[in-house]
């Protein structure tokens, strides 16, 4: 892969779209047009479920910490398949969110018509325009990623988030549950963040070099904490997805209660560990690996010393705000499945088994 253009990396990871129009850094203001009109019920929801499968599952996940954060509404994040058969409790004061590249879902779909039914407010986050999901929807955000060919997901990751925090900082300035100065501070750095997926993306030289060097192992753990637990689950999903390598995401505190039996000096750990409020908990897991001689493959800010130096490989991306990091820190992790499927011969684009569109129970 050669070093993409500016213009490539908006058409290649969707952000710049995704946020076009809608951010307004000048006027220090969000607006999402099919979401506006249920802004007040958003506000005053009792609570925000998002329910979703697979990648969009993880970008949910990244959503209920940033709406959280920002906004200060309860959020909880549901698989659609397990939402749909287990007879939630759903009111007329709940908003359920539904997240689906393709706008086709059947399982995200069945869970959406099943809180209709119940009187909740439904939006839609999805990417193909006239799709069911828009159409069954009252209001929603398109992503604006464009199509994406391959079978697994990664524009529709980065392009979602990108949706959600948009989504997140609007309902926070609206509320008032963000200081001011935060709040000027997050719009400039996700108005950043196309830049800061060009740096990440001139991570692909060394990542295809770190690649070849794992291609033929038949386990990897993915490590993270707070908003880099689901990126942890989202780069363990990709490499299963393309590579047929079996990989598992864990939040990295969780590490000890089980995986841990797993590590050897067989077994690579990919870690997340850009700087943010946990990174010395971070540091201490990674130590936890070493001294149980695991083989460490971090994601670090650049400029970082202290995992460069009990780490195996280390990979730098730019620094960004923490609730910003699943965006950046998910490119060198679709890189390093990309470049692991390929030097197995798997087809990236088609891998067994797969279908872009689930559109089946």
């Amino acid at each position: 892969m050669n070093r993409l253009s500016k213009a490539d990396v908006y058409s290649v990871f969707g952000d710049h779209d995704s946020m076009r129009g809608r951010l307004k850094v000048s006027e220090g203001s969000v607006h999402l047009g099919g979401i506006s009109e249920y802004e007040q019920k958003l506000i005053n929801a009792n609570r925000i479920i998002i329910v979703a499968c697979g990648t969009s599952w993880h970008a949910g996940l990244v959503g209920e910490y940033l709406i959280e954060d920002l906004a200060r509404i309860p959020v909880e994040v549901e698989y659609a398949s397990e939402f749909r058969y287990r007879n939630p409790i759903i009111s007329e004061k709940d908003v359920l969110i539904a997240i689906s590249q393709s706008g086709e879902t059947a399982d995200t779909l069945a869970a959406l018509e099943l809180a209709k039914s119940k009187g909740a407010t439904i939006l839609g986050i999805c990417n193909v325009v006239g799709s069911t999901i828009s159409r069954v929807t009252h209001g929603g955000s398109y992503t604006h990623a464009g199509p994406e060919i391959g079978v697994a997901s990664t524009k529709a990751f980065t392009s979602q988030v990108t949706v959600l925090s948009l989504l997140a900082l609007m309902l926070g300035q609206r509320k008032g549950t963000i200081e001011r100065s935060r709040y000027q501070r997050l719009l400039h750095g996700l108005n950043e963040i196309p830049q800061k997926v060009e740096r990440a993306l001139q991570t692909n030289t060394l990542t295809e070099v770190i690649a070849s060097k794992f291609r033929d192992s038949r386990n990897f753990l993915y490590l993270g904490r707070g908003y880099c637990f689901p990126v942890a689950l989202e780069g363990a999903l990709k490499l299963k997805e393309i590579s047929y390598i079996h990989a598992e995401g864990y939040p990295a505190a969780e590490m000890k209660h089980g995986p841990i039996a797993l590590i050897d000096e067989e077994m690579p750990v990919v870690v997340i560990a850009t700087k943010g409020p946990s990174y010395e908990k971070v540091v201490s897991n990674i130590q936890e690996v070493k001294a149980r001689k695991g083989v460490i493959i971090a994601i670090v800010t650049e400029g970082d010393v202290t995992v460069k130096e009990m780490a195996d490989y280390t990979i730098e991306i730019p620094e960004i705000d923490e609730i910003f990091t699943p965006i950046v820190a998910s490119i060198p992790l679709q890189l390093l499945s990309y470049h692991i499927a390929v030097m197995r011969g798997c087809n990236v684009d088609q891998p067994r088994n797969l279908a872009k569109s689930v559109t089946v129970e």
